[in-house]
């Protein structure tokens, strides 16, 4: 089996049957993902230890082989031409080394073909603060990132600059100067190359992932001093994303990182991708946060748990919760009602917007 000619084809069959990753795994057939389910792609055969190590062999030089060997896990992108990107990462398990390939998509999509709600596009008219977008691993987080930047691309003269890992997708300068970094290749980590950013004149800067206090702290810093700050979170609800912020801090630096993120946030987006009814693919699903001086105050007294309350009523402010936007989707027909009460926090909040008419 050749390493770099059998991943490539099978990166082929991936993009062709529109699926979003490809799994290599000794002891199992390639797996893909199409519409969030995993399955063997046809006419393959279980793949042996040797057939993983031949293809990491081919992909990776000398110094990355290094520093998977080190680490027990490596991440980094990859082109095939006239073809796509993708974002590899190679891992240990039991003893051998595994694959997971997500397809990065070349063209960054439109805003409008997202399915998400027109205030988030409001949200890359600010100017300076703070605004996340949450959700689970392969919820779309990093798309919605790219379409905003590629919304204030479009119509600002500014200096932009991501911090990935890896880059995603690649954005071509319009009228911003779009500068990206990408871990391990031009930066050593997110909170050094968030931290030197700050000396290269930034107008935006797009953190793909708040990782570690460090990161977190010095992204709070960028946005009370007059920087408008993206960001990703791993976390499910705009209220456990204002949880996790502030408890990374130590408790006797809780109180200030309560003041710092009342006054910097500007909006919080939590998203997941659902299947549709029809079976053609995934939908989004959100629910928005937007700070207004109602939210912050709550923020500010360490009452975040009465937020959902404002997410809730808050329509005329743009806001909307996730169980409001899934009872949505199933009267349209988009979504099942099963589908929906996988993703739904509150269930009983659910089946009230569901029987409302």
């Amino acid at each position: 089996m050749e390493g770099r000619n059998t991943i490539d084809a099978l990166l082929r069959t991936t993009m062709e049957l529109g699926a979003t990753d490809l799994h290599l795994c000794a002891g199992s057939k390639p797996l893909i993902r199409v519409n969030s389910k995993l399955t063997p792609v046809e006419d393959t055969e279980k793949l042996r230890p040797d057939d993983i190590n031949l293809m990491i062999g081919e992909y990776l030089d000398e110094e990355a082989r290094i520093k998977l060997f080190t680490n027990k896990v490596i991440d980094f992108s990859y082109s095939i031409p006239k073809l796509g990107r993708f974002r590899c990462n190679i891992y240990k398990q039991r003893g051998t080394y595994a694959i997971a390939v997500r397809a990065l998509p070349i063209d960054i999509p439109e805003f409008s073909s997202l399915g998400l709600p027109d205030i988030i596009k409001e949200l890359t008219k600010k100017t300076k603060g703070l605004v996340l977008v949450a959700g689970a691993t392969g919820s779309g987080k990093s798309t919605t990132l790219a379409s905003m930047i590629d919304i204030i691309n479009r119509k600002y003269y500014y200096h932009v600059i991501t911090i990935e890992d890896p880059l995603e997708y690649l954005h071509s300068h319009n009228k911003s100067m779009i500068t990206q970094r990408e871990i391990g290749e031009d930066a050593a980590d997110f909170s050094t190359a968030l931290r030197s950013s700050l000396r290269e004149d930034p107008d935006v800067i797009m953190v793909g992932e708040m990782r570690d206090l460090e990161t977190i702290s010095i992204a709070l810093s960028a946005a009370e001093t007059g920087h408008l700050v993206l960001s990703t979170l791993h976390t499910i609800g705009a209220v456990k994303s204002i949880d996790r912020i502030l408890d990374s801090f130590p408790t006797n630096q809780q109180n200030q990182a309560r003041s710092q993120l009342a006054t910097v946030l500007e909006g919080v987006v939590s998203q997941q991708l659902i299947p549709r009814k029809d079976g053609k693919g995934l939908v989004a699903a959100s629910e928005v946060m937007i700070a207004t001086p109602a939210v912050r105050n709550l923020i500010r007294e360490n009452k975040n748990y009465q937020i959902n309350n404002l997410i809730q009523s808050g329509e005329m402010d743009g806001m909307r919760s996730l169980e409001r936007n899934l009872a949505q989707l199933c009267k349209d027909g988009v979504i099942t009602e099963e589908a929906a009460r996988i993703k739904a926090q509150d269930i009983q909040l659910f089946d009230r917007y569901l029987a409302m008419g």
